[in-house]
C-alpha cells in the first residue's frame, strides 16, 4: 500500500472506503483536519442577483421551511427569532432543527451576516453550518477577505474539503446556497456501502461537485460512519455569532434521482 504524506496531494491507496487509520487526517490521508497549510481557493465572481432570482424559487413538490411569514417547520429555540422576515441567530449556542426529517434532498437558503461582523475574523465571523441529516455539514461563514483554515471557510464540507471557489460576496450582503445531497447507504451489517455526496453552488458557482463526506462532520477528528436512519433533521447551526437566514426551502429527491447542473450525485463503491 502506498502511503500519502501529510498534507500532500499525492493519491494513496486511502479513500472514503478505505480510510487512513490516522483520524486527525483526512480520509484519504492527504491533509490534516483543518490544515492552515491547505491551499486556499481561487475567488469567483457571483452571479448578479437577477440571474439567480428564478432558481431562487422552490420548484414543484418543494417543502417551505422558511418563507418570512413564520417558525412552524421548526422546533425553535430561544435564541431564534423571526424579526421584519428574517430567522435570526443570536450570540446563544442552540441550534435550530427542522420538525420533520428528511433524505436526498436539494435544499436552497440564503444568509448574510451583519455589516459589523467585519471587526472579527477567522472562525469567529458569522459562523453557523448546515447540517443535513443532522451530521454533515456544510459551513456557513463569512470568509469574504477572511482566511481561516480552508476545510472550515464557507461551502466547505466541514474538516473534509474547501470549495473549489470563493464565491461569497462581501459581508452585509444576501449569499445564495444551493445543495444536492445524496444520503449515506448502509448494509444491513451497518457498514456504509455508499457515502455522503453533495454538490454545492454558491451565488451560482459551482464550488463542491460530487464530493463525499469522510463520515459524521466533526471539530479536529474524522469519527466513522455510523448506521443511522434513512431521513434525519436538519440542523442549522447556532456558533455564538449573529446569522441570519431567509427563503428556505427543500425538495426531497429518491436516491437515485439527486441530479445537480453539475451531473448526478452519489458514489458507489
Amino acid at each position: 500500500m502506498v502511503l500519502a504524506a501529510a498534507g500532500s496531494a499525492f493519491a494513496s491507496d486511502y479513500s472514503v472506503f478505505n480510510q487512513h487509520p490516522d483520524t486527525t487526517l483526512i480520509a484519504d490521508g492527504a491533509w490534516k483536519v483543518h490544515d492552515m497549510s491547505r491551499p486556499w481557493p481561487p475567488s469567483a465572481t457571483p452571479k448578479p442577483w437577477a440571474e439567480l432570482e428564478q432558481g431562487t424559487k422552490p420548484p414543484s413538490g418543494a417543502r417551505i421551511l422558511f418563507d418570512g411569514t413564520n417558525l412552524d417547520a421548526w422546533n425553535v429555540p430561544q435564541p431564534w427569532i423571526l424579526e421584519q422576515g428574517v430567522l435570526q441567530v443570536r450570540p446563544v449556542n442552540t441550534s435550530l432543527s427542522s420538525k420533520d426529517s428528511f433524505g436526498s434532498c436539494h435544499l436552497h437558503l440564503e444568509w448574510r451576516t451583519p455589516p459589523e461582523s467585519t471587526k472579527k475574523s477567522g472562525q469567529d465571523r458569522g459562523n453557523s453550518g448546515v447540517f443535513l441529516m443532522s451530521t454533515y455539514e456544510i459551513q456557513v461563514l463569512d470568509t469574504y477577505e477572511n482566511k481561516t483554515y480552508p476545510d472550515g471557510m464557507g461551502a466547505a464540507l466541514y474538516g473534509v474539503k474547501p470549495p473549489d471557489f470563493n464565491a461569497l460576496r462581501p459581508t452585509g450582503e444576501w449569499q445564495c446556497y444551493d445543495i444536492w445531497f445524496k444520503r449515506p447507504v448502509f448494509d444491513d451489517s451497518g457498514k456504509m456501502t455508499s457515502p455522503a455526496c453533495v454538490t454545492v453552488m454558491v451565488n451560482g458557482v459551482i464550488v463542491q461537485k460530487n464530493v463525499p463526506f469522510d463520515g459524521p462532520s466533526s471539530h479536529k477528528k474524522r469519527p466513522p460512519y455510523q448506521k443511522h436512519a434513512d431521513a434525519r433533521p436538519l440542523i442549522f447551526q447556532n456558533h455564538n455569532e449573529v446569522v441570519e437566514f431567509r427563503n428556505i426551502w427543500i425538495q426531497p429527491l429518491s436516491d437515485d434521482a439527486v441530479l445537480s447542473p453539475a451531473g448526478p450525485v452519489g458514489i458507489n463503491k
